[in-house]
């Protein structure tokens, strides 16, 4: 069974004007294409450019400048994520992606909650998940729930580790609600990354993909992604998988790693 692979274009084929971005993943092979901020895109000339190369457009960040953990920011939380929902319809996606906290520029945090117990925090973020659940499933698409590394690139994160997103998933029992499992974060937090694959497929909706320590494509870094490519498919995994790295040189070079190696 081959994989659904899919570019993320805010990473990949850089090189290029954002409209080309399409044919090139296309060109080079990739079932879909994923970006991270749909608000500083032209969402009709991004939906004819995906359509011209004939790939789809399998989502993108849906929270933006809110958090789950938060409390005080469910209303607002839910105000976006329907404005993110109805600019995924518009091109033809069937994902968001969502975090426990807002990401600021390059990724950061932007408030660590530290006057926040972690019961708060977590009672806040099933709270309005579950209503984050009705929409989608009034709407038809999926909420793909995303934990990051705090070593390196998100320090102050709350969501961190597989077990407690996919936990959450469980208990609010939607199939529009999943975890989006990042291999690279998940290296750098907990690492046994084909125990937890194992104990958790079934709440997995989405996979990234990157290389450890580094960010960048397959081979570059301590994860052995044969063997995790090869566990994902005898486990029957049938989502995509994100190529959500940064070239260590160019993008033809990382391209040719993910080909050679997932």
């Amino acid at each position: 069974m081959t994989l659904r692979k899919c570019a993320c274009i805010d990473t990949l084929y850089t090189e290029l004007p954002w409209l080309e971005r399409f044919q090139a993943a296309k060109d080079d092979g990739f079932e879909a294409v994923e970006f991270w901020d749909w608000r500083i895109r032209d969402l009709e000339e991004t939906s004819r450019a995906a359509d011209a190369a004939g790939i789809a457009i399998s989502g993108f960040n849906g929270d933006a400048d809110y958090s789950l953990v938060d409390p005080e920011h469910k209303e607002a939380y839910l105000d976006f994520l329907k404005q993110s929902i109805a600019a995924a319809k518009k091109l033809g996606a069937g994902s968001v992606t969502i975090h426990s906290n807002a990401l600021g520029e390059g990724g950061i945090v932007v408030n660590h909650y530290a006057g926040l117990s972690e019961t708060v925090k977590l009672c806040s973020m099933y709270d309005t998940l579950l209503s984050c659940v009705k929409l989608a499933e009034e709407e038809e698409i999926d909420l793909n729930l995303e934990a990051l590394n705090i070593t390196t690139d998100h320090i102050g994160n709350f969501l961190t580790t597989t077990q407690m997103g996919a936990e959450i998933c469980r208990l609010i029992g939607s199939s529009r609600l999943k975890l989006l499992y990042d291999v690279y974060h998940m290296q750098l937090n907990e690492g046994s990354i084909c125990d937890t694959l194992t104990k958790y497929c079934d709440q997995i909706g989405h996979i990234h993909v990157a290389d450890a320590p580094g960010r960048h494509e397959p081979g570059t870094g301590e994860i052995q992604y044969k063997k995790v490519i090869g566990h994902l498919e005898a486990l029957g995994y049938t989502g995509r998988i994100g190529y959500e790295l940064f070239p260590l040189k160019d993008t033809k070079t990382a391209v040719k790693a993910i080909m050679e190696n997932c």
